[in-house]
């Protein structure tokens, strides 16, 4: 006995519409060693921006009242940061941020989740040169003896920690961090600790200072630290480089062309504490507009 699927009739209403996009040629050698098998792709990476944040000051002129990003306040409305006022903030920012004498040897730790202040301050400090460190809130809003912060912090050394809510994270910063290591809090402030708003840090705008930070990065820039997961013993510090951005983007870009075509809207629930939400999708709004 044989049966055939047949998919049920459909009206015009009903027939499902497709739009057309283009995909990337496919091109790949394959070869094999020893039971293994290589493959690479014969497309050519193209031209890559020297640092991920020239697209930002691309899009800033190209496009400057294109929203980069948007959050819903608490009254359900929409919070919407142009291009243009990206840059702006990030100018300033990082203009804020070259006074703490910030390095790879002490970075900027971001205990924070997903939302408008936490990609102000990271692109900041990449528009300064700075190298910064998203830090998973699990390990200060739900750890009890916060090992893996307590970890994370040691190896890193920060030299400035900046907080979404002071409140949240008080218990954690209390435990582990010293009492000397700066502070920069959205809301609310933590008894006995030197810290500022990070609404100052926008009060000045960004000067030649800061654009001479800006292009005195290149590719092997130390853009920022991403931490494993810590699933096999404690987490490790990856160094993630400008051109290791750039580099992933138009990857992307070039087996994706439609990025190119139509810019892509992502709703991004991802932490931006690991690769897929923090580089790649955060990436891909950024570099394709």
């Amino acid at each position: 006995m044989s049966s055939e699927f047949r998919s049920p009739p459909q009206t015009e209403a009903s027939a499902p519409r497709y739009r057309q996009v283009s995909i990337g040629h496919p091109a790949v050698e394959v070869s094999e060693e020893q039971g293994i098998l290589h493959m690479r792709s014969l497309e050519p990476l193209a031209k890559l921006p020297v640092r991920l944040l020239d697209r930002l000051v691309h899009w800033a002129h190209v496009r400057p009242q294109q929203t980069f990003i948007a959050a819903r306040q608490n009254g359900g409305d929409w919070r919407r940061v142009s291009y243009a006022e990206m840059l702006t903030s990030v100018r300033a920012i990082a203009q804020g941020l070259l006074s703490y004498g910030l390095s790879a040897e002490r970075p900027l730790a971001i205990l924070s989740g997903n939302d408008i202040e936490h990609l102000q301050i990271a692109l900041g400090a990449m528009y300064a040169g700075i190298p910064y460190c998203p830090v998973s809130p699990a390990y200060s809003l739900l750890s009890q003896d916060f090992a893996k912060l307590r970890h994370v912090c040691n190896l890193l050394q920060p030299g400035l920690v900046f907080v979404s809510d002071a409140a949240a994270y008080q218990r954690a910063i209390d435990a582990v961090l010293p009492a000397e290591t700066p502070l920069i809090t959205v809301r609310g402030q933590i008894p006995g600790r030197h810290q500022v708003s990070f609404a100052s840090l926008l009060e000045q705008p960004g000067s030649a200072e800061a654009d001479c930070a800006f292009t005195a990065t290149g590719p092997d820039s130390i853009a920022k630290f991403l931490f494993t997961s810590g699933s096999t013993k404690l987490p490790k510090a990856v160094i993630t480089t400008q051109r290791m951005l750039c580099a992933n983007q138009q990857m992307l870009l070039q087996t994706f062309p439609v990025f190119g075509e139509e810019p892509p809207v992502l709703v991004d629930w991802l932490p931006w504490n690991h690769t897929f939400g923090g580089s790649h999708n955060v990436g891909i709004v950024l570099y394709n507009g």
